[in-house]
């Protein structure tokens, strides 16, 4: 895949579910597009890769964590396209607390397996965005305000998006 994506063979994809409950192999050449492809073909690939690992723009999969990091890489790197498009799709990974906010609801009953599964995903794609602030910080230091924009605005979700509680 290059040395951009380098991590991206070192992840089981086909052995884990994405946002929509389907197999994640589609993950790996969607990175592919995003990272070298032109920015026609960069828009579409966000676009399919936010449904994959953000349905609807809320709900985070198994496979969104894992996906994290590389989206920070992409992000990170000069080359690559639509650098906003992907600081939007961290947010709204970030932003994601659907599970958690229907167990606080709820937390005198008794969760299924797949409801914790679900909490578990949450917290780890919002780990994984924290984890990568010094790759935000840096983009959003950029002389291009067209990156630099859309990076403090993730810092300031960041910001205003505690760690989820236990439940």
């Amino acid at each position: 895949m290059g040395s951009l994506l380098r991590n991206v063979s070192g992840i089981r994809w086909r052995e884990l579910r994405d946002a929509t409950g389907a197999a994640a192999d589609s993950i790996p050449p969607l990175l592919s597009r995003i990272a070298y492809g032109d920015e026609d073909t960069a828009r579409i690939a966000i676009d399919h890769l936010g449904d994959a690992i953000c349905s609807l723009g809320f709900v985070v999969g198994e496979a969104t964590a894992p996906t994290v990091p590389i989206l920070l890489e992409l992000a990170g790197s000069p080359d690559v396209a639509c650098k906003a498009e992907l600081l939007d799709l961290l947010g709204s990974i970030c932003r994601t607390d659907q599970w958690h906010s229907a167990g606080g609801a709820t937390r005198s009953r008794e969760y299924d397996p797949s409801y914790q599964q679900q909490t578990v995903w949450e917290a780890a794609a919002r780990t994984s965005v924290y984890a990568g602030r010094s790759v935000i910080e840096g983009v959003a230091s950029s002389l291009r305000p067209e990156d630099a924009m859309p990076a403090r605005k993730l810092l300031q979700v960041m910001d205003n998006t505690p760690p989820f509680q236990e439940l």
